[in-house]
């Protein structure tokens, strides 16, 4: 027969003695209970001892887990650093054990109680299943091991519970009494311990479906406590904690996660309103857990009491399962598992001590239900069966790869990646100045020097100039070059002038290449030979920054347009100053142009990251010098100062330019001017400068030029990031790890953009970006749903 037995202790503590002790002995067949009234006198000895008890329960328990389950005779030692302690015996813990039994014992024998046990051993039967509830709120009082008093050693179907002073009958959906039970295993953080135990010890279990969360995040656990259908138990095995006095606890649900129960308490009241019948905690120091969740109202909960090893939780877990799923009731069941828990005490002291079940006495015991064979589905954070996960880590990369790529194509991408590019090309390592150049500029203070009748609105008098020329010449420079322009001709006093800048091999100057006879352009000094014209024009982009470099074009046909040469003024400069040096320019028979070794591969209109670009011309990417100053620069006041020497000028280029800013009609934005707000601008010597160092280094120094692979190429490239983007995602074990996969995976893919830019290679880096973490987005919202909705819809339907 079973009856249940309320032992409800009403205020008071174990300093003040408890003053009024109620007993009520409830029978089945009895609407009305024998009910009995005592006291329970003060005692210090018990809560003292329980300390003590509890102090060196834990030290042993960290020194078995630190000695990996050792084993201990009646003399053997453990070494613990504490204080007070400086080694224990196993004999000396046994007998503090045996003396908080005994004060235990006497205390509930104390004269103002005594009446109680013997009048309910006059009304128990020992054959009688008791359900002994303890009702208290004091912590001290829930946390003693009350089944250590002798009346449960004399009735070994009697189970001790600890119950709420404050209960109520929860109130419940009535389930199908031909339903499988229905079992919600979370399985949380398990760093240093074992849960794959537990969860083979719940998937052996006959006539039951069994939902595993695996390491669930906050928002997966939530949603399967508000599952309509309900469940009959709910097991967590993994982290917990309680605080020191029991008050509260916390659940460690994965790796970074930690909930306390209130943070779940609408979940639980959903799932205690559609049934649900009993919480184990399979975990350390559950007491406080407990505590927290008798305001729910849950019929029974089974926690341990302090901290516990893998190996008595899972014993436990087994014996009481076995016993449980056969049809045993739950009381006995429980304390058939504590039983034989006794049989560990030799490696893990009082092991048997552990297990506690917390009881709502309103509400009835859960009783096992036996329908269907188990059927067993897992709900895991991107979890995905090995060739189901390959399959779909192919079909994303290659979804995101040809989506992006196809987005690429229509142009939407140039600004970001040509602002990408920029930045890859400002982080790159400083390199040394090209000392075969040496620019003589014209600044605002040498235009104010000028009389501005001489000057006749140009930066440069003829007379400036021809001192210049005057100063240059005798130093034997290998070129000079003039970026100024001279469209009008030379005045008659200045014969020489006139006679080097229409004889001379060595001096080349602009200028500016026309449309049409509405825009004729700039014409050169009058006499100058073609082969000492060069045309000014640079290619900028939309947003006026120069990234390409305008080597020649088709000479013009029209008879208005005056400048009538084909060669840029920069590849005129470079190839005379190579010339002297056998270096000779000629086109390959792909129509690329070989400067000494070296080809200069011309740009397409959809190279790179450009999209329909005007590519008319020969045009070439600019690999923009990395030096700062990156050529030596003289004003034109130092040079008629007579600052210059042959060791700056011999056998080197002489630019001539101007940089004033008042004369801004040839002034660019590159990728270093456009580094910060407000944006600058360079005079066009100074491009010009750039480009000619381009075409030297490259030939002579061997200095690589930029280049962009084939389409296909690029494809399978940007392919790869998207793998790297599924792989981080499939194997990132939370949202932190995923977003530190993902920055360093980022921060990976820049290193390797600027490594292959330094070598001259320009590699997509922004459709690399967007497929790395669109693929890892892609694969994580589609296993969340495969495995949050579509296993729970599969799962529901089974």
């Amino acid at each position: 027969m079973t009856k249940l037995v309320v032992l409800n202790l009403g205020k008071g503590d174990f300093r003040q003695g408890f003053s009024t002790v109620t007993v009520q002995l409830w029978e089945n067949s009895d609407r009305i209970p024998v009910q009995l009234l005592a006291s329970l006198p003060p005692t210090s000895e018990i809560p003292e001892l329980y300390r003590r008890w509890q102090l060196l329960y834990c030290l042993l328990n960290e020194a078995i887990i630190r000695g990996n389950s050792v084993t201990f005779d009646e003399e053997s030692e453990v070494e613990i650093e504490e204080e007070d302690i400086t080694n224990i015996s196993l004999m000396e813990f046994d007998d503090l054990c045996d003396e908080l039994k005994k004060q235990i014992n006497l205390w509930l024998k104390s004269p103002s109680f005594i009446h109680i046990e013997q009048k309910l051993r006059t009304k128990l039967a020992l054959s009688d299943e008791i359900r002994f509830i303890i009702e208290t709120e004091n912590e001290q009082v829930r946390q003693i091991p009350w089944h250590l008093w002798d009346l449960f050693e004399d009735y070994q179907y009697a189970v001790a519970c600890l119950g709420s002073s404050e209960f109520e009958n929860p109130k419940t959906t009535t389930k199908n009494p031909n339903r499988s039970m229905r079992i919600l295993a979370i399985l949380g953080n398990s760093d240093g311990i074992d849960i794959q135990k537990d969860r083979k010890i719940l998937e052996t279990i006959s006539g039951a479906k069994t939902l595993f969360l695996v390491e669930p995040t906050r928002r997966e656990l939530d949603n399967c406590l508000w599952d309509k259908q309900g469940w009959d138990i709910i097991f967590f095995a993994g982290h917990s904690y309680s605080q020191y006095n029991g008050e509260s606890g916390k659940i460690y649900i994965n790796k970074t996660d930690s909930l306390k129960i209130s943070q779940l308490k609408n979940g639980l009241k959903s799932a205690v309103s559609h049934g649900l019948g009993l919480v184990i905690f399979n975990s350390c120091d559950g007491l406080g857990l407990a505590q927290d969740l008798a305001s729910l109202h849950i019929p029974q909960i089974i926690v341990m009491r302090e901290p516990v090893t893998d190996a008595v939780a899972q014993t436990f877990l087994k014996y009481f399962i076995q016993a449980f799923a056969t049809g045993e009731s739950l009381y006995l069941s429980v304390r058939e598992a504590q039983a034989r828990l006794q049989g560990l005490e030799d490696e893990f002291p009082c092991a048997s001590w552990l297990p506690v079940i917390c009881q709502n006495p309103a509400a009835q015991p859960l009783v096992w239900r036996k329908k269907s064979k188990n059927t067993v589905a897992v709900v895991k954070r991107s979890f995905i069966p090995s060739k189901k996960a390959f399959v779909l880590g192919v079909q994303t990369s290659i979804s995101i790869t040809a989506l992006v790529m196809g987005v690429r194509s229509l142009g939407w991408m140039q600004s970001w990646e040509l602002s990408a590019f920029d930045s890859i090309m400002r982080s790159r390592p400083a390199e040394t100045p090209d000392n075969r150049i040496i620019l003589v500029t014209v600044t605002e203070a040498d235009v104010q020097a000028q009389p501005a009748a001489e000057r006749g609105g140009a930066s440069l008098s003829d007379k400036t100039l021809a001192q210049i020329i005057e100063k240059i010449e005798p130093l034997n420079p290998r070129v000079v070059g003039l970026d100024i322009y001279h469209e009008n001709p030379v005045s008659p006093e200045y014969q020489k002038l006139k006679a080097f800048m229409q004889t001379s091999d060595r001096f080349v100057v602009i200028c500016k290449a026309g449309e049409d006879e509405t825009e004729p352009g700039v014409p050169p000094p009058p006499g100058v030979p073609p082969q000492s014209l060069g045309f000014s024009d640079v290619v900028p982009d939309a947003d006026t920054i120069v990234r390409r470099q305008l080597l020649a074009m088709a000479p013009p046909t029209d008879p208005a347009i005056a400048c009538k040469t084909d060669k840029s003024f920069n590849y005129r400069i470079a190839t005379s100053y190579l010339k002297s040096q056998n270096i000779t320019a000629k086109l390959t028979p792909d129509d690329n142009w070989l400067i000494g070794t070296k080809v200069f591969q011309s740009v397409q209109a959809n190279s790179g990251g450009y999209h329909q670009i005007d590519s008319r011309g020969y045009q070439v990417f600019l690999n923009w010098r990395a030096a700062n100053p990156f050529i030596k620069r003289v004003t034109v006041r130092e040079v008629l100062n007579n600052q210059l020497t042959a060791d700056l000028v011999k056998n080197r280029i002489v630019l001539i330019g101007t940089i004033a800013e008042s004369f801004n009609d040839e002034r660019w934005s590159t990728p270093y001017t456009t580094a910060s707000l407000p944006y600058k601008q360079v005079a066009g010597v100074v491009v010009q400068a750039h480009m000619i160092s381009q075409i030297l280094s490259a030939t002579l120094d061997n200095r690589p030029l930029l280049w962009v692979l084939p389409k296909w190429a690029e494809f399978i490239w940007v392919g790869c990031w998207s793998v790297i983007g599924c792989l981080i995602a499939y194997y990132s074990q939370s949202k932190w790890h995923l977003v530190i996969s993902l920055i360093i995976g980022s921060g990976a893919l820049y290193i390797t953009c600027l490594f292959l830019l330094v070598q001259g290679v320009w590699i997509p880096s922004v459709p690399s970006a967007i497929v790395l973490l669109g693929s890892a987005a892609m694969l994580i919202i589609y296993t969340e749903y495969q495995t949050v909705n579509k296993n729970w819809d599969i799962y529901e339907q089974s």
